[in-house]
Parts: C-alpha cells; sequence; structure tokens
C-alpha cells in the first residue's frame, strides 16, 4: 500500500475544521451525533482522507455506545491498531493504513464471530452506497 504524507498545513486546506481535528489531531466526535451511526444502507465505508475502503456495512451492528461499530474490517492491513494512553486510559486507537487518519477505537466487547467492536468517528468516514 502506498503511504500518503501530507503536511498539517496541506490537510487543514484539504479538510474541514472538524474533519481535520478528529482525523488529524485524534479528536472524538460526541456521542450519538455522528452521520453514520443510524446509516442501514449496504455498501462501503471508506477513510474520508484518502479513500482506503476499512469497513462494510455486512459487518456494522448497533453496540449502543454512541458511534458506529463494526466487528471486523475488510481487510486487516487497511487500518493500524497502536496502543493509546490519552485521557489516563489504555486504549487501542485505529488508524488508516494508507495516511495515518484517526479513526477511532478497538475493544474487545463485539458480538461474534470476533468479538471485537471498531468504534468509529462519522467524520472519519465517507460512506459508498453500493449502487454509486
Amino acid at each position: 500500500m502506498n503511504k500518503i504524507k501530507k503536511s498539517n498545513d496541506e490537510w487543514k486546506a484539504l479538510l474541514d475544521e472538524k474533519t481535520f481535528n478528529i482525523t488529524r489531531q485524534s479528536a472524538t466526535e460526541s456521542p450519538f451525533t455522528g452521520k453514520y451511526l443510524n446509516e442501514k444502507s449496504k455498501g462501503l465505508y471508506n477513510c474520508v482522507c484518502c479513500g482506503n475502503e476499512l469497513f462494510s456495512s455486512n459487518t456494522k451492528f448497533e453496540s449502543g455506545t454512541g458511534w458506529p461499530s463494526f466487528f471486523e474490517p475488510i481487510k486487516k492491513d487497511n487500518v493500524t491498531e497502536k496502543i493509546d494512553h490519552s485521557h489516563n486510559m489504555k486504549r487501542i486507537e485505529i488508524i488508516c493504513t494508507k495516511c495515518d487518519a484517526h479513526l477511532g477505537h478497538l475493544f474487545n466487547d463485539g458480538p461474534k464471530p470476533t468479538g471485537l467492536r471498531y468504534c468509529l468517528n462519522s467524520a472519519s468516514l465517507i460512506f459508498k452506497k453500493n449502487d454509486e
């Protein structure tokens, strides 16, 4: 996978302030506010910064947490996991492998078959319906 590298100034020119803060500064959108929380259409969730295919609607589930949640990525290599010690917690941050955009966090309280919950910010994603 070819890495996309841009400076913060380049990203700021391409993204709105909210999307920049979430994807490039690891901010988090408020729960129950994301545009894809209640999305039920079939399709793919791609990285808003680079278009990398991340998650399928087939793996989306209602977690009750207030953020879109998935039990596995399209391809494991499309997301990178790293330890996040922010906010006095130890969590697993999920970032886009292609452009290093912050996507959300990974938890071990998801449904079968994986038992995982990829908890994502809607602002990190762009949804492409199957008919597009």
